[in-house]
């Protein structure tokens, strides 16, 4: 991974059915992709050896086929594939269909982090141990 951060853009306006962001951030822990389906569009009956695959719904619903059981997901709502289990995406209603699809495999690095109480601070300690900030005055427009 680079050093740094890497800003990039999602565009379901984009017309493509599936946009790779992965490498546009420079991401190599996991995958992560755009899927845009119009409605009436399915994707393929697909599974992965040892990936498994969150997918999180930012607009319309996800109507998710698993090993042939349909689940139907709306806005806000994610699941978990377990790697090995077969899906297929399927959008049955008149709008849009916006997910964030997510897949990895491995162990997780959990409680790695290290948090600040300011800028200057110089000592850090675990984020469940370091106090939450004060809130910030809200811009006006």
């Amino acid at each position: 991974m680079d050093d740094g951060i890497s800003i990039g853009r999602i565009d379901p306006d984009s017309g493509e059915r599936f946009q790779p962001l992965r490498r546009q951030l420079g991401v190599s822990a996991f995958g992560m992709n755009l899927i845009t389906l119009q409605p009436g569009q399915c994707g393929r009956i697909h599974s992965h050896a040892e990936q498994e695959e969150v997918f999180l719904v930012l607009e319309g619903e996800l109507s998710l086929g698993v090993e042939g059981d349909e689940h139907r997901l709306g806005e806000g709502e994610l699941v978990r594939v377990a790697p090995g289990v077969r899906r297929q995406l399927v959008n049955r209603r008149p709008q849009r269909l916006v997910l964030l699809a997510l897949g990895g495999s491995g162990e997780h690095t959990g409680r790695d982090g290290q948090a600040w109480a300011s800028w200057d601070a110089t000592a850090s300690t675990p984020p469940q141990e370091t106090p939450l900030p004060d809130d910030v005055p809200v811009e006006q427009d």
